[in-house]
């Protein structure tokens, strides 16, 4: 009598174990997620016709107006020593072949001085660091009225 009713079970699916498989998985997807968001640094960049995006792993060199440099958009200071010191801790572990491979993007607003844009290649040259661009927006065309 035994064998019948174990024959006349149903046939199901545990779904509890499924539910604990993805609990699992969704505390997993946000603990080694990183919800810190990137400072941004504002600046108005200049126009150029030839504007491209930029590579995700460049390092960004950002210039406001007042000549303060922010690397990674961290303020570091308007002195070529601190920009130097904050790019070295930045490219600290790459050696002379990396250096000379990771690009680097310079984004100064329009207004900013000739002067530190020529400082912050200059260090860019100091370090190794030859792959650099400088960031521009795309000139907007607009109907003539005439």
């Amino acid at each position: 009598m035994a064998r019948l009713s174990a024959a006349r079970r149903e046939a199901g699916i545990e779904i509890t174990p499924l539910i604990d498989v993805v609990f699992l998985l969704l505390i997993f997807f946000m603990v080694s997620s990183n919800f810190v968001q990137k400072q941004v640094v504002s600046v108005t960049l200049p126009t150029s016709e030839a504007a491209t995006a930029s590579v995700s792993n460049t390092i960004e060199i950002a210039l406001d107006t007042s000549g303060t440099y922010f690397v990674a958009g961290e303020p570091v200071g308007s002195e070529r020593d601190q920009l130097l010191n904050a790019l070295r801790s930045v490219v600290g572990s790459l050696d002379a072949q990396a250096l000379s491979e990771q690009p680097v993007e310079i984004r100064a607003d329009a207004s900013a001085t000739h002067q530190s844009v020529v400082r912050a290649l200059d260090v860019c040259a100091t370090l190794g660091l030859v792959r650099v661009s400088l960031a521009t927006v795309p000139v907007t065309k607009t109907m003539d009225p005439q």
